[in-house]
């Protein structure tokens, strides 16, 4: 590959082209060195195999991509595991829609059919979201690629089942359930979303039964939401302490419709404030109808069958569709004059988060897992510290839920799933719960055993990755050096679903396992990871949540197309603060865009310099080859830069790294990012690169040596910043660095290669900061003279010359600030009196002599804004420095900085006061305010 870039940065072709190398040459896959070597080991949270990849996925692969290619890049062993989850539910749906385009169903193929092409839509398009990953380049481990329905995952489902229901803790039982009309199957609380709505609240007489005395109501009045639900009533229920109803206790009803009789009952969970205060109890429709029925031995009548349609317990209403019936029932209550009367309702309606449906409880007979025992060590894992959560508010959120945990429902009826291993005898019905196929019944003997057909909710595979992923229940070595994880990055929004319960599989199944030494693991080493980073939501520009109702959905491949991967990247990393959502802007993403190409026209310029050197006769190879993969610029003394600017971007260099390796490691993307930017544009293209043209004269034989050495600092902090950006950026970096090296670099990839680190301690840190507070003082300078140019009008190619009093500008540096300041000669002068044409700073006056007077309104008014600025930063400061628990978190040199600063402040308000004061003729009653709106005093 030739040293030299297209003029125009494109990265279509380029991110094309690495990531299929990235893939083809393996350069992710862990190999460690030694057996015994630590694993920073890292799961994908597994997109649903029917998935494309969106802002979500985008931002969490994102996030663990930069962390795991910073990590590697810093010498560790790195395994990211990729994947994805059969996705139970969604798949079949997926499937069944296809079908029903094909004019087939699922009930007539039969199982084994349907599950065969489950996986064969599976071979064909499966495979789709892994490929968007690819496309991205996230480095994961692809040798590594796992499908929750694998051969090896499903036998440890099996495994984890069998043990769970030998130790007591997986029963079998009739309880209401969520029930999905739409998908047939019963889901979890959490699978359930609440939406308010406004409905009715209909009030239905139920007539006494019998005979009635003299004065006696003849009825009792019950509110519902759900009519048609009344055909399945067995009791009206009552608070034993409402007089309302006193005279009803023990009474019989007339069930409305059906005319069964059913008792009135007393039980104190009745609420005396909702509706009439008279309720209706339907155990096999209610969760709290049920355990009411429970507690009074009543009979559970269904009244709906599986697809929400009435079943022939409803009588004249049997095989209508529920809400059919509902409107049926109301009319037919309206006619016998049974309805009393409706009302508006705000009512929390539960729907299917899959496919939105109405969630009907339904009551059925399903596998239950107890939690209790399992949440005890989960909640003693995070309080020992053993699992950390940042930001640490999830912790307290984890705790509350964990706390008040119920038993899980586990079973789904769904043919595409890992199949429950349980069989019933066909004699007495008994449960044969087995890791392999039984021959007969384990209580009875009999051989005639009939399958269950249920499956496990897609979470309980899920929840088991961490463990079999790296071999349980078998002991393998990657057992020992993979697991615990070192780190889960998901969203808040899986934090129950899948966060929770990997914490009680694998403290439960991990806890007491002998590890390969013969130890056992404690439940420090059990938890299936030691750190867990929520991150936030990614929001359209307005702060609003993505939806396809609301049009706002951005779509991550889509954008890429346009901005680039980089680009993309770089803005979630950017706009990531911990605990914060990220309203994404393409007007920030377009920036990006312009910052990668800011660093390929960077490269450009550089590439020109080594071309020009190389016909200046310097052997230009050897001075690269010398400056490889150096995060000491100037480590050479052959090559030793001793220039002011030299020294300053060095320092600058350091102490980015520093402070971008220290918010990694705390998860802060956002400040990382800003870090990375404000060198590379900043201290880099804006200020290093104008300086350093000045030096690179290799057409002067007796500049070529410090050309030379120029050349070498700039190669050698560019390839250090290319390293820097490189987690951020990788696409962009592998090119450039590629073509630094003309296409033979040191590594095999730039994510090979080590990542910088500070490299100053001790007194060379004093240096270096007084290396760049004296550049600082040179860009307030030069900064100042461009604003005095702007405000007298100076013409854009005149030159004028320059007083300066109170600094003098250290050797080497004035030529550029004469370039960089567009000033012909600078003098210096004893003292400057305040003028229109004159900037005041802590180190320097500096003033342009120019035959023009700047505008005195409009100095007056930068004089104002200035003070009424200075003075708050001075209240600002003052405040912070009087905070003692600032000062005691705060690190030393923020506090010397602020400090410092502080005292600068002191000299430079009254200066700019006194000038303010001056252009108003001495008049002290037109003093700026200050910030806090009350006139300044006189000096």
């Amino acid at each position: 590959m030739p040293r030299n870039l297209p003029k125009s940065y494109d990265p279509t072709g380029i991110e094309d082209r690495w990531a299929a190398y990235w893939v083809e040459e393996s350069l992710f896959s862990s190999r460690p060195a030694r057996m015994d070597e630590p694993v920073f080991t890292v799961i994908l949270p597994p997109p649903n195999v029917t998935g494309r990849l969106h802002m979500g996925h985008m931002l969490n692969q994102t996030e663990i991509d930069i962390l795991v290619r910073w990590r590697r890049m810093r010498g560790e062993q790195v395994l990211w595991v990729p994947g994805t989850d059969h996705a139970g539910i969604a798949t079949q749906m997926m499937v069944e829609r296809q079908l029903a385009a094909e004019g087939k169903e699922r009930s007539r193929m039969g199982r084994e059919a349907f599950v065969e092409r489950v996986w064969d839509w599976k071979r064909h398009y499966g495979g789709a979201i892994l490929e968007q990953m690819k496309r991205l380049g996230v480095s994961v481990d692809w040798s590594r690629e796992y499908f929750t329905m694998d051969a090896g995952l499903s036998m440890a489902v099996r495994e984890a089942f069998v043990r769970l229901y030998e130790q007591g803790l997986i029963y079998r039982a009739q309880y209401v359930v969520n029930w999905c009309p739409r998908c047939q199957t019963a889901i979890s609380d959490l699978e359930v979303a609440h939406e308010e709505q406004e409905g009715k609240l209909w009030e239905i007489r139920y007539p006494l039964a019998g005979e009635t005395g003299a004065g006696e109501t003849s009825y009792v009045t019950v509110a519902t939401t759900r009519p048609e639900t009344l055909l399945g009533d067995v009791a009206v229920a009552v608070h034993p302490e409402d007089e309302r109803y006193r005279w009803a206790h023990g009474r019989r009803l007339r069930l409305p419709l059906l005319d069964r009789e059913i008792p009135v009952i007393v039980d104190p969970w009745v609420s005396p404030e909702f509706g009439t205060g008279a309720v209706k109890v339907t155990p096999a429709h209610d969760a709290n109808d049920f355990a009411i029925g429970r507690r009074h031995g009543l009979e559970a009548i269904a009244v709906m069958d599986e697809t929400g349609h009435m079943n022939a317990a409803a009588g004249p209403y049997a095989g209508l569709e529920r809400y059919q019936a509902r409107k049926r029932i109301l009319a037919d209550l309206e006619e016998n004059g049974l309805l009393a009367g409706v009302r508006e309702h705000a009512n929390s309606v539960g729907k299917c988060d899959r496919c939105k449906t109405v969630v009907e409880p339904r009551l059925s007979m399903q596998w239950f897992l107890k939690v209790a025992p399992l949440a005890e060590k989960a909640i003693a894992a995070v309080e020992q510290g053993f699992i950390r959560f940042t930001p640490d508010q999830y912790a307290r959120t984890y705790f509350e839920w964990m706390r008040n945990i119920h038993d899980w429902c586990i079973s789904r009826q769904l043919w595409w799933g890992h199949r429950i291993p349980a069989w019933r005898c066909s004699r007495a019905g008994h449960i044969t719960v087995a890791r392999e196929t039984p021959a007969a019944c384990a209580s009875c003997g009999d051989e005639r055993l009939i399958e269950e057909t249920d499956v496990l909710d897609t979470w309980f595979s899920s929840g088991l990755l961490p463990c079999s992923l790296f071999g349980w229940p078998n002991r393998k070595v990657d057992s020992d050096r993979c697991y615990p994880t070192q780190l889960l990055v998901t969203g808040s929004d899986i934090l129950f679903f899948w966060v929770a319960r990997m914490v009680m599989l694998g403290c439960h199944f991990m806890l007491d396992e002998t590890r390969g030494d013969g130890s056992r693991r404690d439940l420090q080493d059990a938890v299936p990871f030691r750190e867990v980073y929520i991150h936030a939501l990614v929001r359209d520009a307005e702060r609003q949540k993505m939806s396809k109702t609301k049009g706002n959905v951005v779509d991550p491949i889509e954008t890429v197309r346009r901005f680039g991967t980089d680009a993309v990247r770089f803005t979630l990393a950017a706009m990531a603060s911990p605990g914060t959502d990220i309203a994404f802007s393409e007007e920030r993403t377009a920036g990006y865009r312009a910052f990668a190409n800011k660093i390929w026209n960077a490269a450009r310029f550089l590439f020109l310099q080594i071309e020009r050197a190389a016909e200046a006769g310097i052997d230009v190879e050897e001075l690269l080859r010398d400056a490889a993969l150096h995060d000491e610029p100037l480590h050479d003394e052959r090559l030793k830069d001793e220039s002011l600017e030299a020294r300053w971007i060095a320092a600058r260099l350091h102490r980015a790294a520093e402070e971008v390796n220290q918010a990694l490691g705390e998860y802060r993307f956002h400040e990382a990012a800003s870090l990375i930017y404000q060198f590379f544009w900043g201290d880099f293209c804006d200020w290093y690169l104008e300086i350093v043209k000045l030096r690179l004269d290799f057409a002067e034989p007796s500049c070529r040596g410090a050309a030379r050495a120029a050349l070498s600092t700039l190669h050698r902090v560019f390839e250090a910043a290319l390293r820097l950006l490189s987690p951020f950026m990788p696409f962009l970096t592998e090119e450039v660095w590629h073509a630094l090296y003309d296409g033979a670099p040191p590594r095999r990839s730039i994510a090979l290669a080590p990542y910088p680190s500070a490299g100053c301690s001790g007194g060379a840190a004093q240096s270096d900061q007084a290396v760049e507070i004296q550049m600082a003082i040179l860009q307030e300078l030069i900064a100042a003279l461009r604003a005095l140019r702007k405000d007298l009008g100076v013409e854009e190619k005149r030159l004028p010359a320059a007083q300066l009093s109170r600094y003098a500008i250290p050797s080497g540096c004035l030529g550029f600030v004469l370039r960089l300041g567009r000033i012909s000669e600078i003098v210096s002068v004893d003292r400057l009196a305040a003028g229109s044409n004159v900037r005041s700073a802590f180190h320097f006056d500096v003033a342009i002599v120019y035959d023009r007077a700047a505008d005195a309104a409009a100095e007056r008014d930068r004089l104002e804004k200035e003070l009424a600025r200075m003075e708050k930063e001075a209240a600002n400061a003052g405040r912070q420095l009087a905070n003692q628990g600032f000062l005691a978190k705060a690190p030393s040199h923020v506090v010397e900085g602020l400090r410092r600063r502080a005292g600068e402040l002191d000299l430079l308000i009254p200066k700019t006061r006194a000038a303010f004061d001056r252009l108003n003729g001495g008049n002290r009653q037109s003093s700026p305010r200050r910030a806090d709106g009350l006139e300044k005093p006189a000096d």
